[in-house]
């Protein structure tokens, strides 16, 4: 008898209620639980994303790491444990629906991580700022020349087997959590590969590219996660 692969998804959100619903409802129905890290959201993204069907567990520390974290004990409490965890963000610039792409490398025995790769798919017009692509290329020409990891991009869009996420013991609370975790999973010697995703303008403004502020920190721990683990 076939039994079907248990499948939870992480969503790290902050003020993301006009768009979390949407990206909720998009998430193929073979998902198990969509787990909504509210990440001390000052609007009603919590209320929205539980009406929307998600299970909301609040992580006050402000983080993008952190609130993936906080998700993740979550799932570490719940009677049975996943197969495999994907990671998506709340703001609608990712495709949900695509996530089906993304598992099959694993189901297939083919892959123990994946990465969804903007930089293979399809961007829509203004989806991506000059410092997004500016850093997704230089993190991932350092990753190569400096630790032989061979990546596109630095996609939040991702998949990986759970057990594998637990053995890699994650430990950034912000802007590192994407390339901590590709860093240690090529290092781990974990089998892994990008699938082509596609990106849109998302819903609200970036806390990433959308301030001074958080361009120039997410580029100063990239660019020190790589040297850390170097």
């Amino acid at each position: 008898m076939y039994n079907p692969p248990i499948i939870d998804v992480i969503i790290p959100a902050y003020n993301e209620e006009k768009s979390i619903s949407k990206v909720i409802g998009d998430i193929p129905s073979l998902v198990r639980n969509v787990v909504v890290a509210n990440n001390n959201s000052t609007d009603e993204t919590g209320k929205t994303a539980e009406a929307a069907g998600a299970k909301v567990v609040l992580e006050p520390q402000k983080g993008y790491g952190k609130a993936c974290l906080t998700a993740m004990d979550w799932i570490k409490k719940q009677d049975v444990q996943p197969d495999i965890v994907v990671f998506l963000d709340g703001d609608y610039s990712d495709y949900p629906e695509e996530l089906l792409d993304l598992i099959h490398p694993i189901l297939d025995g083919k892959a123990e991580m994946v990465i969804g790769s903007r930089v293979l798919g399809e961007r829509e017009s203004g989806s991506m700022t000059f410092p997004q692509v500016f850093g997704n290329w230089l993190a991932t020409t350092m990753m190569r020349y400096m630790q032989g990891a061979k990546f596109s991009d630095l996609g939040p869009f991702r998949a990986i087997a759970w057990s594998k996420l637990l053995d890699l013991n994650m430990v950034d609370e912000n802007f590192g959590w994407t390339i901590e975790m590709q860093i240690k999973a090529h290092k781990a010697g974990l089998r892994y590969t990008e699938v082509p995703v596609n990106y849109r303008k998302r819903i609200g403004v970036s806390k990433v590219s959308g301030t001074v502020k958080g361009v120039f920190g997410a580029g100063y721990k990239i660019i020190y996660t790589i040297f850390k683990y170097w």
